[in-house]
């Protein structure tokens, strides 16, 4: 070969067309091996099956009954002594709700939260759940102190609050909070 450029050498030996003077590729060209589809290979060989949605049926499953002298609820110190009967003696803080119908009859009592000694975590979403399952047109709400003292705290009153908007979103009336000391001190909020 006789003296020239690198461009001239490297010219001379990939002939090309007028046609295409000037359009070299900017990037190389691909290799003769197949790319892969997809980020996952098929691991049995075939092609995967399309996603499967699950379905899911919700049902409100009735774990006991507990007996009480009448259906319906006609005061906050009826509901007490229901809540007191269905805690019994507990060392820790427990939020319920009793999911009511129209005539305040009780539909039913559920265990929302089981906390600490001085907490338990509340969301309004855990606590409409029951009564949207139970199609219930009221609640009753309840918690106890372990300490003995049933006066509500800030975070009481503030849940509360948050409780009862919710329920009036979804058309569910938060008819009380019950707060359960040690003894027969209840205070209603």
């Amino acid at each position: 070969m006789g003296q020239g450029t690198l461009a001239s050498m490297t010219l001379a030996h990939h002939p090309r067309s007028p046609a295409t003077e000037g359009h070299e590729p900017m990037y190389p060209t691909p290799s003769p091996v197949p790319q892969q589809g997809s980020l996952f290979p098929y691991l049995d060989g075939y092609p995967s099956r399309p996603y499967r949605v699950p379905v899911y049926r919700v049902t409100l499953v009735r774990e006991s009954r507990l007996p009480h002298a009448q259906p319906q609820l006609r005061s906050s110190r009826d509901a007490a002594v229901l809540f007191r009967q269905y805690l019994g003696e507990v060392d820790r803080e427990h939020f319920l709700v009793a999911m009511l119908d129209q005539k305040h009859k009780v539909i039913g009592i559920n265990t929302v939260s089981m906390g600490s000694l001085t907490a338990s975590v509340v969301h309004p979403r855990e606590v409409m759940k029951p009564a949207i399952l139970s199609n219930a047109a009221a609640l009753l709400c309840c918690h106890n102190h372990p300490s003995g003292a049933p006066q509500p705290s800030q975070e009481d009153r503030a849940l509360t609050k948050r409780l009862v908007d919710a329920g009036q979103l979804l058309g569910i009336h938060v008819i009380d909070h019950i707060i359960l000391g040690d003894g027969t001190d209840s205070c209603s909020g």
